[in-house]
């Protein structure tokens, strides 16, 4: 799991993007939007979930950065929202005590 996370705070998009996808985490459905997303028929459990969202988000990016017509802004926002929550109901590892 530390992967994911390290992978998820190592994401660094344009602040408009995120802002808009922290706008709609109060909007998530999991079962509706992680279906649609992933385009399986059952919920798929959060590690899966992140697993799949990141590499989604990663050809995403791919396509924004090059300038790509078939980019969407819409699903990018999409998948950042999905990884926003999914990466929330990762289990914690071992915490540093301070």
């Amino acid at each position: 799991m530390t992967d994911a996370f390290t992978c998820f705070q190592a994401l660094r998009r344009p602040r408009l993007l995120v802002r808009a996808a922290r706008f709609g985490l109060i909007d998530y459905n999991r079962d509706r939007d992680l279906k649609k997303l992933m385009k399986t028929p059952a919920t798929p459990t959060p590690s899966r979930a992140v697993d799949g969202l990141l590499q989604e988000e990663a050809r995403l990016e791919e396509t924004r950065q090059a300038g790509d017509a078939s980019y969407s802004i819409a699903h990018h926002v999409e998948v950042l929202i999905a990884l926003m929550c999914e990466i929330r109901l990762l289990p914690q590892g071992p915490r540093e005590v301070r």
